[in-house]
């Protein structure tokens, strides 16, 4: 195989039942296409099959319509649903952020430095804290200020501006604002929001300082697909890391915060190469 070829991906699902992962790479080899990988995972729970492969197309040429048209009526038996995701196509990912920039600074140093493949057009924010950091990327930042009288408002002009910009991903970067049942909905299945796993649950104001008086023993975090529960959607990565009496509260939080964009790279990752599934209420993650 050419090495300059870069692998397009296929996914699929469809419920569970003999010849799944026949009907896919028996297709592939009689078109031509190279497998390079193949993950799949049959999850009992829902009666359902996941599978994602990488291929390079038959040299001779490759279509997408041709593609499809041909593997639709293999696929129909098993009632299959898939997608084709082109080499090198560039999320459009909206980042949301109040004040914090940790998590800002390593997505923006990851998509500078093309560690994550992906386009930024736009940054939204509560706070103007952060817009500088925005211009020096170039990006356009918008200023969207809550409060319970305008939230509602905001939150629309948010919607609109994901659909100006074509936005297919939207990140929350500690972006410290609930959002309403409405934007949930809105988002669904396409925001990632991240936040900090310490048990007990430490909720409210510093955390982390809470945490400490409990001489908490780890710090942790976890990035997920949000809905209407809060903090409570699908889980995509968790980081962890031990601690101890040692450290103190602001030790604790930057430890936090260095699991945290750790976590949230790990889920953006995850979501735009395509290894994510959905099966009722949990993830399904085809990765190594």
């Amino acid at each position: 195989m050419t090495d300059n070829v870069k692998p397009w991906i296929f996914t699929a699902s469809c419920v569970s039942t003999l010849g799944t992962v026949d009907v896919v790479t028996r297709y592939m080899a009689q078109a031509g296409h190279y497998v390079e990988e193949i993950l799949s995972f049959d999850d009992k729970a829902s009666s359902r099959f996941f599978i994602r492969i990488e291929f390079r197309p038959n040299p001779q040429g490759f279509n997408v319509d041709e593609f499809n048209l041909e593997f639709a009526p293999r696929a129909e038996k098993f009632a299959m649903q898939w997608q084709l995701t082109e080499p090198n196509h560039r999320t459009r990912v909206a980042i949301m952020v109040s004040k914090y920039d940790h998590c800002l600074n390593d997505l923006l140093y990851r998509y500078r430095t093309g560690q994550l493949n992906i386009e930024v057009p736009l940054i939204i924010s509560n706070h103007p804290d952060l817009e500088n950091l925005a211009r020096w990327h170039d990006i356009p930042y918008y200023h969207l200020p809550i409060t319970p009288e305008s939230k509602l408002e905001q939150e629309q002009k948010m919607v609109s501006l994901l659909d100006d910009y074509d936005v297919e991903l939207v990140v929350l970067a500690r972006y410290m604002q609930v959002l309403s049942p409405w934007l949930c909905d809105q988002l669904e299945g396409r925001a990632i929001n991240i936040h900090h796993s310490l048990l007990p649950g430490f909720k409210g104001a510093r955390p982390y300082h809470q945490a400490w008086e409990k001489g908490v023993k780890m710090v942790g975090a976890t990035a997920h697909y949000i809905n209407n529960d809060l903090d409570e959607g699908p889980i995509i990565a968790q980081g962890i890391q031990e601690v101890g009496h040692a450290q103190y509260p602001e030790e604790l939080v930057a430890k936090g915060q260095d699991i945290e964009r750790i976590t949230l790279f790990n889920a953006v990752k995850h979501h735009i190469e395509k290894r994510v599934f959905l099966s009722g209420g949990r993830t399904i993650v085809l990765s190594h």
